[in-house]
Protein backbone atom coordinates (compact mmCIF):
# COMPACT_ATOMS: atom_id res chain seq x y z
CA UNK A 1 0.00 0.00 0.00
CA UNK A 2 0.96 3.66 -0.63
CA UNK A 3 0.67 6.44 1.45
CA UNK A 4 1.72 10.17 -0.10
CA UNK A 5 2.04 13.38 1.43
CA UNK A 6 3.26 16.56 -0.63
CA UNK A 7 5.44 18.62 0.38
CA UNK A 8 5.07 21.86 1.92
CA UNK A 9 6.45 23.75 -1.75
CA UNK A 10 4.26 20.83 -4.04
CA UNK A 11 8.26 19.96 -5.18
CA UNK A 12 8.35 16.00 -3.54
CA UNK A 13 6.32 13.45 -1.76
CA UNK A 14 6.96 11.88 1.42
CA UNK A 15 5.46 8.14 0.20
CA UNK A 16 5.35 5.56 2.64
CA UNK A 17 5.71 2.12 0.64
CA UNK A 18 3.84 -0.19 3.53
CA UNK A 19 3.45 -4.68 2.69
CA UNK A 20 0.96 -6.46 5.23
CA UNK A 21 1.79 -9.45 7.22
CA UNK A 22 0.70 -11.87 4.58
CA UNK A 23 3.60 -11.42 2.74
CA UNK A 24 5.12 -14.24 5.21
CA UNK A 25 8.39 -13.13 4.99
CA UNK A 26 11.24 -12.31 7.36
CA UNK A 27 12.72 -9.54 5.09
CA UNK A 28 11.82 -6.56 2.81
CA UNK A 29 13.79 -4.31 0.76
CA UNK A 30 12.03 -1.90 -1.62
CA UNK A 31 13.83 -1.92 -4.90
CA UNK A 32 13.61 0.57 -7.73
CA UNK A 33 14.50 3.18 -10.31
CA UNK A 34 14.70 5.44 -7.55
CA UNK A 35 17.78 3.92 -5.68
CA UNK A 36 18.99 1.97 -9.48
CA UNK A 37 17.62 -1.54 -8.05
CA UNK A 38 19.81 -1.41 -5.12
CA UNK A 39 18.40 -4.58 -3.20
CA UNK A 40 20.17 -3.10 -0.27
CA UNK A 41 19.59 0.38 -0.49
CA UNK A 42 16.01 0.59 1.14
CA UNK A 43 15.50 -2.21 3.68
CA UNK A 44 12.07 -1.95 5.18
CA UNK A 45 10.92 -2.22 8.85
CA UNK A 46 9.06 -4.97 9.92
CA UNK A 47 6.41 -4.63 12.55
CA UNK A 48 5.40 -6.87 15.72
CA UNK A 49 1.95 -7.72 13.87
CA UNK A 50 4.38 -9.08 10.44
CA UNK A 51 3.76 -5.96 7.99
CA UNK A 52 6.30 -3.73 6.67
CA UNK A 53 7.00 -0.23 6.17
CA UNK A 54 9.34 2.13 4.39
CA UNK A 55 9.17 5.83 3.51
CA UNK A 56 11.07 8.18 0.86
CA UNK A 57 11.15 11.64 -0.56
CA UNK A 58 10.44 11.61 -3.90
CA UNK A 59 10.28 14.38 -6.75
CA UNK A 60 6.56 15.52 -7.98
CA UNK A 61 5.85 14.99 -11.24
CA UNK A 62 7.47 11.59 -11.60
CA UNK A 63 6.55 8.04 -11.95
CA UNK A 64 9.06 5.39 -10.52
CA UNK A 65 8.97 1.67 -10.96
CA UNK A 66 9.11 -0.43 -8.23
CA UNK A 67 9.11 -4.12 -6.62
CA UNK A 68 9.44 -5.72 -2.99
CA UNK A 69 12.52 -8.30 -2.34
CA UNK A 70 11.36 -10.91 -0.05
CA UNK A 71 13.62 -12.92 2.14
CA UNK A 72 15.84 -11.75 -0.53
CA UNK A 73 14.76 -14.25 -3.09
CA UNK A 74 11.06 -13.35 -4.17
CA UNK A 75 9.69 -10.74 -6.13
CA UNK A 76 6.32 -8.86 -4.87
CA UNK A 77 4.22 -6.31 -6.69
CA UNK A 78 2.62 -3.27 -4.38
CA UNK A 79 -1.03 -4.77 -4.41
CA UNK A 80 -2.46 -1.08 -4.49
CA UNK A 81 0.14 0.11 -6.72
CA UNK A 82 -0.66 3.66 -8.75
CA UNK A 83 -0.46 0.91 -11.86
CA UNK A 84 1.62 -1.83 -13.54
CA UNK A 85 4.34 -1.92 -16.57
CA UNK A 86 5.62 -4.79 -18.15
CA UNK A 87 9.36 -5.04 -17.79
CA UNK A 88 12.13 -6.82 -19.58
CA UNK A 89 11.48 -9.92 -17.61
CA UNK A 90 8.31 -10.89 -18.95
CA UNK A 91 6.95 -9.68 -15.62
CA UNK A 92 5.36 -6.61 -13.89
CA UNK A 93 6.97 -3.98 -12.32
CA UNK A 94 4.73 -1.48 -9.65
CA UNK A 95 4.22 1.86 -10.21
CA UNK A 96 4.04 5.16 -8.13
CA UNK A 97 2.95 8.06 -9.66
CA UNK A 98 3.48 11.46 -8.17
Amino acid sequence: MLKKVASKNGKSYRVTFELPAEVNAQTACLCGEFNDWDVSAHPMKRRKDGSFSVALTLKTGQSYRFRYLLDGERWENDWEADGYVENDFGDEDSLVSL
